[in-house]
């Protein structure tokens, strides 16, 4: 039973980290490095290495996926699969004791679906009826170029070479911060001068009054998809001011399996439910 206790947390915690970007609060705003606007032919040259490098030649990808979720002093790690069509959907699928599926997050152009096959519920819903995320402009774009390891403008539906001049850069050191200001929040990736790899994607909205929270997402290792490099090893942090989740991602066998469906149906024996309901449930499970 505490097995599957925590498990039901994980899932949730799965579920926060895919669900609450629009929530992400940090602290006064602190002295930043300086940075310029892209106007120099130097931060040209770089925003477009960046730009080419992460272009991918694939639509698909599918893989299997170790998980690791941290809570405290709690550990907990499931299996499952990956599988993406650029621009079209991405799902994860977690495995309970290695066979059994126990959720399935999927989200495409239009809307978010959340199974959760242990309790027989599912949450299904547009962007624009999730508050957070319609106010923050985080939408499938945003998570593909998370999990693709790109640079993307929240709102937009994709990153062009046009809309470089966008971004400003702190071109300081072996690695390069490149930032982006859109309303109350602040995006940021580390990357290498010399690779236009990126390292780390930086998520914050800044509030004096409430503290500091953030999602880190840092590509950890590299792998190898139809020659072009692909992040196989992502470790991703939610901090708040109350608590912090860590959910490492390992991909493993990765390909361009194209055989699947692209869109998943939900049993008429499942109950829907509001993502206000799940969000209550997650925040009283830590």
């Amino acid at each position: 039973m505490k097995s599957l206790r925590f498990l039901m947390i994980a899932m949730m915690a799965v579920s926060l980290f895919f669900t609450s970007c629009g929530l992400l609060k940090k602290t006064p705003k602190k002295t930043q490095p300086q940075t310029t606007a892209v106007d120099s032919l130097e931060e040209k040259d770089f925003l477009n290495l960046v730009y080419t490098t992460h272009t991918q030649k694939t639509h698909f990808v599918s893989s299997k996926v170790k998980f690791t979720v941290e809570y405290g002093p709690q550990k907990l790690n499931l299996t499952g699969n990956l599988r993406m069509k650029r621009d079209d959907v991405i799902r994860l699928q977690l495995m309970a004791f290695g066979f059994v599926e126990a959720g399935r997050f999927e989200f495409t152009k239009d809307e978010v679906l959340i199974v959760d096959r242990i309790n027989k519920q599912y949450i299904k819903a547009p962007y624009k009826y999730i508050d957070f995320l319609r106010n923050s402009g985080i939408n499938f774009n945003t998570l593909q170029a998370l999990f693709w390891n790109e640079l993307f403008i929240p709102g937009s539906d994709a990153v062009g070479e046009k809309d470089l001049g966008k971004f400003t850069t702190d071109m300081g050191g072996d690695e390069a911060v490149i930032y982006l200001d859109k309303g109350k929040m602040n995006y940021s990736w580390l990357a290498n001068q010399k690779t236009g790899r990126i390292k780390m994607t930086n998520i914050m909205y800044r509030d004096p009054n409430e503290g500091s929270t953030q999602l880190n997402w840092n590509y950890d290792e590299y792998g190898s998809l139809n020659g072009k490099p692909f992040p196989n090893n992502m470790i991703v942090t939610f901090t708040t001011p109350k608590r912090e989740v860590k959910m490492t991602i390992k991909l493993n066998y990765m390909g361009t399996d194209d055989q699947w469906e692209t869109r998943s149906e939900v049993s008429s024996k499942y109950r829907e439910v509001s993502i206000d309901d799940l969000l209550k449930r997650i925040l009283a499970s830590f």
